[in-house]
């Protein structure tokens, strides 16, 4: 797994999972942005990518084997998760679909969840909310921040996104949330 951070640490961390199968991808260019964002302000910050997985184990399910109960660790040690994928034929990716039904239902209790999607066009921005938020809601999200997608428009190239000032605002607001929620959970755990 390609994590930022060294360790699981219980006070709280963000898991962002990047849903792209591609080795080069926008999906990843904005996870990256937002994973140094969010360490640039103290969070410890993990990515895993669909890629980390071998494509059988995600193909069966299998949730005995090491990686994938890595990666259930991490999502339960997570106080936040952003769910990144790219927007194929109106839906999130098939092979995100196969890492997400190795997490137990209700396991995203108590987090808050960021679903994060790069398309073509504005035409699939529904996706997220027809497609990836039941899933998310499935598996205990209650607490889920307004979508952030991105089209074709907010890439230089694959490498290389480039916001407009809206867009840097959304991403703004949309950090100092998941701060907020991994701030939250650590003064809890002091209390």
């Amino acid at each position: 797994m390609s994590l930022v951070g060294t360790a699981p640490d219980p006070s709280g961390r963000i898991l962002m999972i990047n849903g792209s199968p591609s080795r080069v991808s926008k999906t990843a260019a904005v996870v990256r942005v937002l994973a140094e964002r969010l360490a640039a302000a103290g969070a410890a910050v993990d990515i895993v990518s669909v890629r980390d997985f071998p494509a059988e184990e995600l193909a069966f399910g299998n949730a005995e084997s090491p990686a994938i109960r890595r990666f259930l660790e991490f999502v339960a040690l997570s106080r936040a998760i952003v769910v990144a994928t790219p927007i194929y034929k109106a839906s999130y990716t098939g092979v995100l679909k196969a890492l997400l039904d190795t997490i137990p239902p209700g396991s995203f209790a108590n987090k808050t969840v960021l679903p994060l999607a790069t398309a073509g066009t504005l035409a699939h921005y529904l996706a997220l909310d027809y497609a990836l938020r039941p899933v998310l809601t499935f598996l205990g999200a209650r607490d889920i921040l307004p979508n952030l997608f991105l089209t074709d428009g907010s890439f230089q190239d694959a490498l290389m996104p480039v916001f407009d000032d809206a867009i840097e605002e959304r991403i703004g607001a949309l950090v100092r949330a998941l701060l907020a929620a991994v701030a939250s959970d650590s003064l809890q755990a002091l209390k």
